[in-house]
């Protein structure tokens, strides 16, 4: 059984899950694992692949074009607005797509997202008419700014990138839910293991972008299946409603008011 297929900016897609295109160890083994993923939507770095005239550049747009997905262009080691507002025009018009996976980071170290440089390249690019993908942290009143600009996605960190911490604050991610309920929501950042992009979907979250837990692995194309699976599975419980959790036991199968049932 499939969970129920979703939009994203007016977009109809199948598949929950987003993925990278970096940090694999040869391109075949990243077309294997974006094709055992299942994944419609692929992101691809600019400034790590700004070639597009060279040998090595073209041939890697080729295999992007030939795995026939949505390209979702991210403007990654972007440190100001400036320079991501800059990126992300240059995606457009190499790419003919006016999506844009908006990062712009304010520490080096754990790669957390600048909250003031982000709100004002977001203002910026939707009025240019950009459909933004805002990587942000999990703070609700940055995501409601967000929001209020014109974002119908949010993508918050579970943690920073490419720690596989999975969802260091759960309530966080929960209460932006809760609060933002129209929202496209999508956890971005830290995911490790099947289990965190589970944890994510039974939160209520749309879907979920990884990279590194999939290109790390030791069988990236086996991972990218694995969490396929989960993501499905994990939206599928959500979607069927999770039990709630009880402060004390209650049998399964009660005996008072119940027939009694006799062995003939």
């Amino acid at each position: 059984m499939q969970a129920s297929n979703w939009q994203v900016y007016g977009t109809e897609l199948e598949s929950r899950l987003f993925i990278g295109t970096a940090l694999y160890p040869s391109p075949q083994v990243m077309i294997d694992a974006i094709k055992a993923s299942q994944s419609q939507v692929i992101t691809v770095s600019l400034r790590r692949q700004t070639s597009t005239d060279a040998k090595s550049g073209k041939q890697f747009w080729k295999i992007i074009q030939d795995l026939d997905c949505h390209l979702l262009p991210n403007t990654a080691g972007c440190y100001s607005a400036e320079e991501a507002i800059k990126t992300a025009r240059l995606a457009r018009e190499l790419f003919d797509t006016d999506w844009i996976k908006l990062e712009v980071l304010g520490d080096s170290y754990n790669l957390q997202p600048d909250p003031f440089a982000l709100v004002e390249a977001t203002k910026v690019l939707i009025a240019e008419g950009f459909k933004v993908f805002p990587y942000c942290t999990d703070d609700l009143v940055l995501c409601q700014k967000l929001a209020d600009l014109g974002c119908e996605v949010l993508m918050p960190w579970g943690s920073p990138i490419g720690t596989g911490q999975g969802l260091i604050n759960p309530y966080a991610l929960e209460t932006i839910r809760s609060r933002l309920a129209d929202i496209t929501l999508l956890v971005d950042a830290g995911i490790g293991k099947p289990s965190d992009a589970v944890q994510a979907m039974e939160l209520g979250y749309d879907g979920v972008l990884l990279n590194t837990a999939v290109a790390e692995a030791l069988e990236p194309a086996k991972m990218a299946g694995a969490f396929a699976q989960a993501i499905n599975a994990g939206r599928l419980g959500y979607e069927a409603g999770v039990m709630p959790k009880r402060d004390s036991a209650k049998p399964s199968t009660p005996t008072l008011d119940q027939p009694i049932w006799q062995q003939t």
